[in-house]
């Protein structure tokens, strides 16, 4: 048992060193001096190490402008989306209206339709208001998700009957009670769903690609790929900018991972 236990955690360890090697050679490459990893083998380490390629990207790339409109357009769409999808998830858990179940059941069978067959419309209709190039029209994807709301339900479904029945009895409103009864039990999974928008909508390149069209507007991924274009031969920047864009949200999920965890356990045991 005891050797079994060893082999299982060098293999572990092993997996997470295939895992880990990329980010940490990503890293490595940033500080290396320019056309340094382009020789054969590519060195692992820097043999000087330097920030040339990070003042470059915000001096001269206006990689700062790029950083600032993920984390606005990250921010918002989090909020945005938690507003809209945690009271419809306890509405659909614990709310009696008529036609629950049946659209509750299409909702979750739209879950099958491929998001880029809804592209075009929605480009078209935001187009129709005014909406390309803006932050608003960027964020319009976040306002709700079919997935979001099947994971909030789900767990919404956990919180006792009586519980509520006990508040309602005592004279608190639904306003009241959604506020002091179902948040503070829904916390692990709006944690849970706060993190998959956030990360989403910062990972996200084909709905801010074709949405917005000021290079200025750009966010952290579509910069990136345009600075590719420009800089296809200098891999030390393009790892520079690939750790400015992956850093935050990395540190974010390890900073939430408990929440992260605790609320997908609960809602996959619970649900």
């Amino acid at each position: 048992m005891k050797l079994r236990a060893i082999l299982l955690n060098l293999a572990v360890g092993f997996i997470a060193i295939i895992v880990l090697f990329p980010l940490v050679w990503m890293v490595s490459v940033s500080f290396m001096a320019t056309g340094e990893a382009a020789v054969f083998p590519p060195p692992l380490l820097p043999s000087h190490w330097t920030l040339e390629h990070y003042r470059d990207l915000f001096l001269n790339q206006g990689m700062g402008r790029y950083l600032w409109n993920s984390f606005a357009l990250a921010i918002l769409a989090t909020i945005l989306a938690l507003g809209f999808t945690v009271p419809a998830g306890y509405a659909f858990a614990k709310l009696k209206f008529a036609g629950r179940e049946r659209l509750f059941q299409l909702l979750v069978a739209a879950l099958v339709v491929p998001a880029q067959i809804g592209t075009l419309p929605l480009f078209l209709m935001l187009k129709s208001m005014g909406l390309v190039n803006t932050y608003a029209g960027a964020l319009v994807p976040w306002l709700a998700s079919i997935f979001g709301l099947f994971l909030v339900r789900q767990y919404a479904l956990s919180i006792p009957d009586e519980m509520l029945e006990a508040a309602r009895i005592d004279g608190a409103s639904e306003g009241q009670i959604f506020r002091r009864v179902v948040l503070p039990t829904l916390q692990p999974i709006i944690v849970t769903l706060g993190l998959f928008v956030f990360l989403g909508s910062w990972n996200d390149f084909l709905w801010p690609l074709i949405i917005l069209t000021d290079q200025s507007n750009y966010t952290l991924p579509v910069a990136l790929a345009a600075l590719s274009r420009e800089h296809v031969q200098d891999i030390e920047l393009m790892m520079a900018g690939a750790v400015v864009t992956v850093a935050p949200v990395l540190i974010l999920f390890l900073a939430l991972q408990r929440y992260y965890i605790r609320g997908m356990l609960a809602g996959s045991v619970k649900g």
